[in-house]
C-alpha cells in the first residue's frame, strides 16, 4: 500500500528489512545495543560486525530514544537504532514510549539529513506490543511528523508476515479516513 503524506512517501510493504536500499533502516534494539533476537538480530548477523563495533562505542539507548552507526554490509546506509517499550498491561508509559522511539528515529533521520527510512513493526515481537495498537501509533506518529516535515520523501514499513501487513493496512486505513 502507498499514501502520499505532503511530499512525502508512506509505504508498507512484506519482507526483509536488511534487504532494504533506503538511506537508513531502523533496529528494533535493546537499551544495552548489545544485538538480539528478531529484527536486531537479523540486522546485526547482514551487517556485519561493523554495525556491533560502532554500538559498543555508543554504549546503549534509552527507551524511547534513537542513535545511529553505519549500516556495515547492508544495502542501507545507516542504521538507527531506537528502543521500543516492553508492553505490560498498556496503563504505564507504553504508548509514550512507542511513540517517541518512532519520533526520534525520524527527527534523527531528518538531522542526518537522510531522504528514506525503512521501519519494522517496533516491539512487537518479543517485546509483546499488541500489534493493532503499535501500528496505530507508529502510522500516527509518521503521519504527523510528515506534515510537519517535508525533507524525509520516503518512509517505508517492512512488515515482516502478512498478517502483520494486513494489520498495518487496516489501521493506516482507518487513520485516513479522518
Amino acid at each position: 500500500m502507498e499514501q502520499e503524506i505532503n511530499a512525502s512517501t508512506l509505504i508498507l510493504s512484506c519482507g526483509d528489512i536488511t534487504k532494504e536500499s533506503t538511506d537508513a533502516i531502523v533496529n528494533a534494539a535493546n537499551s544495552g545495543l548489545v544485538g538480539g533476537g528478531g529484527v536486531d538480530g537479523a540486522i546485526h548477523r547482514a551487517g556485519g560486525p561493523e554495525i556491533m563495533q560502532q554500538c559498543r562505542k555508543i554504549g546503549g539507548c534509552p527507551t524511547g530514544k534513537a542513535v545511529i552507526t553505519t549500516a556495515g554490509n547492508l544495502k542501507a546506509k545507516y542504521v538507527i537504532h531506537t528502543v521500543g517499550p516492553r508492553y505490560y498491561d498498556g496503563t504505564g508509559k507504553e504508548a509514550a514510549l512507542l511513540k517517541s522511539a518512532y519520533h526520534e528515529s525520524l527527527k534523527l533521520a531528518s538531522t542526518k539529513h537522510l531522504k528514506s527510512i525503512a521501519f519494522p513493526a517496533i516491539s512487537t515481537g518479543a517485546y509483546g506490543y499488541p500489534i493493532h495498537e503499535a501500528a496505530r501509533i507508529a502510522l500516527q506518529t509518521t503521519i504527523e511528523y510528515l506534515k510537519e516535515h517535508q525533507d524525509i520523501q520516503l518512509v517505508r514499513f517492512v512488515l515482516y508476515d502478512h498478517t502483520s501487513y494486513d494489520i498495518f493496512t487496516k489501521e493506516l486505513e482507518i487513520l485516513l479516513s479522518f
